[in-house]
């Protein structure tokens, strides 16, 4: 699948087959990740691919709308190394959340050019998250995705027109 196709095709998954995921398309998903741009090239993540029943039910539960990540055959929990960010670019903010929403499109990108789906989940309880999976306190969970073959789709969202997003020399 060419890569802008693969953009154009990404869509939020409601429901996932039960299928497992084979091995190699986990390992090219998350491989997609190690080659998103990042502040100075630091590449504050680490990545958690949880397979356990448990586990993902209790992650489910805490997630604001996790309702469907149980169901998947996996969830992949994207942290950021905090020790590794760039504390500040500009003088304004810290790159991780930049870094790691570069990283986690790769992976939704990469997840859809192997026929799997993904679904970004980023209203948790952070503590929650940690606790049940043992990150340590120098890192920040910064979003969730349950990954596996897609049985449904969320309704689509149409999208808008170019002259609405693109603008040159000024806003306006």
């Amino acid at each position: 699948m060419e890569v802008l196709e693969a953009i154009k095709s990404v869509k939020s998954v409601s429901k996932y087959k039960p299928d497992p995921v084979p091995e190699q398309k986990v390992q090219a998903v998350v491989n997609a990740a190690r080659f998103a741009v990042s502040a100075d090239n630091i590449q504050p993540w680490k990545f958690i691919v949880v397979s356990d029943e448990d586990a993902k039910r209790k992650l489910a539960g805490a997630c604001t709308n996790g309702r469907h990540m149980a169901d998947a055959p996996l969830v992949v929990v994207a942290c950021a190394r905090l020790d590794e960010a760039v504390a500040m670019i500009g003088g304004y903010m810290n790159s991780y959340p930049v870094d790691l929403g570069m990283a986690l499109a790769n992976v939704t990108v990469a997840a859809t050019s192997e026929g799997l789906g993904t679904s970004w989940i980023f209203t948790f309880n952070e503590e929650k998250v940690k606790s049940l999976l043992n990150i340590p306190a120098d890192a920040h969970v910064v979003g969730l995705t349950p990954l596996g073959i897609p049985e449904a789709y969320e309704a689509p969202a149409g999208r808008k027109h170019l002259s609405e997003i693109l603008a040159y020399n000024a806003y306006d």
